[in-house]
């Protein structure tokens, strides 16, 4: 073999070895690192330094204009914040609170509240054989109100992703809600149901039915 052949033959044999180191340091790379993922949420932290002072660290506000978050529905309560961020429901207090919230922080929320237990609470009057109940139960034929208890339930505990727990709210809160739908003030209702139902009952009947809820459990 003449001088030329054996130099390029040296050539194609260095040309391989390189080609041997390259393939095998891309093989045994280090992957690349993986963007870091944001933290979860932490509930208890923003329970603790938004929603307590009104709605309680368990959910259960000791105020009555303030409605019990324990035990409701998760899907019901992510539904309000998000309401309040878009402004789809209007409340002053509340539409500032979850405008700060993520979609992450409102699910957690949910989850935390609707895991807590309710505290239960009785009726002022409107107990067993009451007007409260007969519209709880019956509702008003002649007016057209179907009964509370064909979305809520029998004992308010409502249907989750559908209608939400009724059982143990106070009634002062229940009692404004079932007047702002009726005044349109509150819109967020799916169907308009909550709207036409409320332009059908009379201050009495609302509270009387808003009371004898606070006593279901």
């Amino acid at each position: 073999m003449n001088s030329r052949n054996l130099l390029v033959l040296a050539v194609f044999n260095v040309f391989l070895a390189c080609l041997s180191v390259l393939s095998f340091g891309v093989a045994n790379a280090a992957p690349a690192k993986a963007e870091a993922q944001p933290e979860p949420p932490n509930a208890e932290k923003i329970v603790n330094t938004v929603c307590a002072a009104c709605h309680g660290v368990d959910g259960n506000s000791a105020v009555p204009m303030y409605p019990k978050l324990a035990g409701q529905h998760p899907e019901y309560l992510h539904k309000q914040l998000a309401n309040f961020k878009s402004g789809e429901r209007q409340n002053a207090v509340m539409s500032g609170m979850a405008a700060a919230l993520s979609d992450a922080d409102m699910a957690a929320l949910a989850t935390y509240f609707s895991s807590q237990q309710v505290r239960p609470s009785s009726a002022k009057s409107n107990g067993k054989g009451s007007l409260g109940e007969k519209i709880y139960k019956g509702g008003i034929a002649a007016n057209g109100v179907p009964a509370c208890a064909s979305c809520h339930g029998a004992n308010g505990a409502g249907i989750p992703s559908q209608f939400p727990r009724m059982g143990g709210q106070y009634a002062e809160y229940t009692l404004t809600q079932l007047k702002a739908f009726r005044a349109g003030e509150r819109a967020n209702d799916n169907a308009k149901v909550m709207r036409m139902i409320a332009r059908k009952l009379s201050d009495d009947e609302m509270a009387a039915v808003a009371d004898y809820i606070q006593g279901l459990r």
